[in-house]
């Protein structure tokens, strides 16, 4: 198969979480164990960093990446979902894995991956580990797909482990509770491996404490460790100071485990994690007249710092492109949109994409006025053609919106 026919394989004949939701959650590992024996156990041949939360996941294993390219490591990473190409999923040193070897994997592996009805998330961790076992990456940061204790990359052993902020998303997996969601996520602490936590809360700390405990992890509150006060990050939001502690936290239990990083490499790695890693979507500046900002923020605690932020920015006008996915819990986060915005509701291109008429019924509630479009393009196009120079765009509400405007 051509590589496009092999990702539409992939797309439409197992279960992806991504595009259909709630019916591909596998709440199991059993389907990951049996891959990861029948590669051999990839996951054993190369370290790793494994990363959790609720926001900042993504973020964070770019900046810990980029640091550790500027250490001179030859790194993997794992992250999801992608934007716009299944390869940015799995890079090494910020190259996609390319397009053949995704290609190799699917056939090579397909009467395995049908056999065992494999879900899309399951059979990308498979792919991820195979690939950065059959590089040689000498480390590889690992992202969280949902939760933690059950998710597909759960069966790693890595030299460290990092937990971001904790907030309410996937309540339909995860629990209700602040308490129950740590819980899930503290699922990635294991026995004698460190673990970092970007952010404290009074409801998430005594989660983390007790089971670290119980495991015998040492756990580091990045909070309370002074870094440098002048550590920035070419990645623009402000919330990424919250991300930079936990960071910091990680490289230095990689320091202390006798990894060569110094400190211009932690400050020239956060400073170059778009270059080095390709991220995007993270306060993303499309364009300064009219000035368009993209965020994939989709949760009411991203949605909060993203908004804090988008006060401090000069406009005459602010106009929003607006697209979710409809299992989003609009009464929880459409108190927090900005009500003066002009908004431009679409549906994003994907089977879970809420339709543009019901999200706009839904955001009237809140006093969100504006029109439907056909589409995400065409509800950009007319943004850019209705804005003045001294206007601002906006364009957030799912990762699914970002993908079909950068």
């Amino acid at each position: 198969m051509t590589y496009q026919k092999t990702v539409e394989w992939m797309f439409q004949q197992l279960p992806m979480y991504q595009r259909v939701g709630s019916s591909a959650f596998k709440k199991d590992l059993s389907n990951t164990l049996k891959l990861a024996a029948y590669l051999n156990h990839p996951e054993n041949e190369f370290k790793s960093i494994h990363v959790a939360g609720t926001n900042g996941k993504g973020s964070s294993s770019h900046m810990i990446a980029s640091v550790l390219q500027e250490a001179g490591y030859k790194v993997g990473l794992y992250t999801s979902p992608h934007l716009k190409d299944y390869r940015e999923r799995i890079r090494i040193n910020g190259s996609y894995i390319s397009e053949k070897a995704v290609v190799d994997f699917i056939e090579n592996n397909r009467s395995f991956l049908e056999a065992e009805s494999l879900s899309f998330f399951e059979m990308s961790v498979g792919m991820a580990f195979w690939y950065f076992a059959e590089e040689k990456v000498d480390i590889a940061v690992i992202e969280v797909g949902l939760g933690g204790r059950l998710d597909s990359t759960n069966i790693i052993t890595p030299e460290v482990a990092l937990i971001t902020n904790i907030g309410k998303d996937h309540t339909q997996f995860l629990g209700n509770t602040l308490e129950e969601i740590a819980g899930e996520k503290a699922g990635i602490i294991k026995e004698n491996i460190p673990v970092a936590i970007s952010e404290k809360h009074p409801e998430t700390e005594p989660v983390f404490r007790k089971i670290a405990k119980e495991r015998n992890a040492e756990i580091v509150l990045a909070e309370e460790r002074k870094i440098p006060v002048d550590l920035s990050t070419d990645l623009l939001g402000s919330y990424q100071q919250k991300n930079i502690k936990g960071v910091v936290a990680v490289i230095n239990q990689l320091i202390s485990q006798d990894w060569l990083i110094s400190e211009e490499n932690l400050r020239e790695g956060l400073n170059n994690v778009r270059r080095n890693t390709n991220l995007r979507g993270r306060w993303d500046v499309l364009q300064e007249s009219p000035k368009v900002i993209c965020d994939t923020a989709h949760n009411s605690d991203g949605l909060q710092y993203v908004f804090t932020q988008l006060k401090d920015e000069v406009y005459d006008r602010l106009h929003f492109v607006f697209g979710v996915v409809n299992d989003k819990d609009l009464d929880e986060v459409l108190p927090l949109f900005p009500k003066e915005a002009t908004y431009y509701f679409c549906k994003p291109n994907v089977p879970r994409g809420l339709e543009a008429e019901k999200l706009m019924q839904k955001s009237a509630e809140f006093g969100l006025k504006g029109k439907i479009f056909k589409s995400v393009s065409i509800a950009y196009e007319c943004a850019l053609k209705n804005a003045r120079a001294e206007d601002l765009i906006f364009c957030g509400g799912s990762n699914f919106t970002i993908a079909e405007i950068i």
